[in-house]
């Protein structure tokens, strides 16, 4: 099962609303949902709260060490609880995906993100789980640390809810440990409903009928 449950961000006012701390929201959103209340704690160098399910008890972090030192807080705290990295979902905002979408997947590479490269480097590992939630992409690289810093558009924002939403509806399915089942939620985006088809245009009547009222009756010499 997922033991520890860590949102990437940056802390401060300044940054609350920005696109980087998209994995803070669902997180938080996390322990709203368990009924849990994320308080400061030094020796985890972040905000944390430990949250009893029906399948044992969970943690939630949200490191206060900056992006690119989360790993000093997600090492401390799974060390000490002897959490393995295979039992921790690390939810971070994803260039790659556009707002509305996200992936979840175990392992791999860290795509540039300093808040992954950080949590590996610290436990020595990349088997930790990984919630990637979209953020879309400014479309030119040298934009992106303003891009990532800077708050979504209205629409934007509302779209990245939604799946913050939409993917908390797979926290069970995550504590249990049924990562298939997760996955399979999660990857699962409802289609946006089809608008109603246009009526279609009045054929006209046929030719030698009067006004199209007289069916198949011959004209009248």
């Amino acid at each position: 099962m997922i033991r520890l449950l860590v949102g990437l961000g940056n802390p401060g006012a300044e940054y609350e609303g920005t696109r980087h701390n998209a994995g803070f929201w669902w997180v938080e959103a996390a322990a709203r949902k368990l009924g849990a209340a994320l308080q400061p704690q030094r020796q985890w160098y972040g905000l944390a709260a430990r949250a009893a399910t029906a399948h044992g008890p969970v943690w939630l972090l949200l490191p206060m060490t900056y992006m690119n030192l989360s790993g000093k807080a997600v090492a401390a705290l799974a060390r000490f609880y002897k959490i393995a990295p295979e039992e921790i979902l690390v939810v971070h905002d994803e260039l790659d995906l556009p707002p509305g979408e996200a992936k979840i997947k175990q392992g791999g590479g860290t795509a540039g993100h300093n808040g992954l490269k950080d949590i590996h480097a610290q436990l020595g590992s990349a088997a930790f789980w990984r919630l990637r939630l979209g953020i879309g992409h400014p479309g030119v690289r040298a934009e992106v640390v303003d891009y990532v810093l800077r708050r979504p558009a209205p629409d934007q924002r509302e779209a990245i809810e939604q799946t913050v939403a939409r993917t908390l509806g797979a926290l069970d399915a995550l504590l249990a440990g049924d990562m298939a089942a997760a996955t399979q939620q999660i990857h699962t985006r409802k289609p946006p409903r089809p608008k109603p088809p246009r009526p279609a245009p009045a054929a006209p009547p046929p030719a030698g009928t009067a006004g199209g009222l007289g069916g198949d009756t011959e004209p009248t010499p």
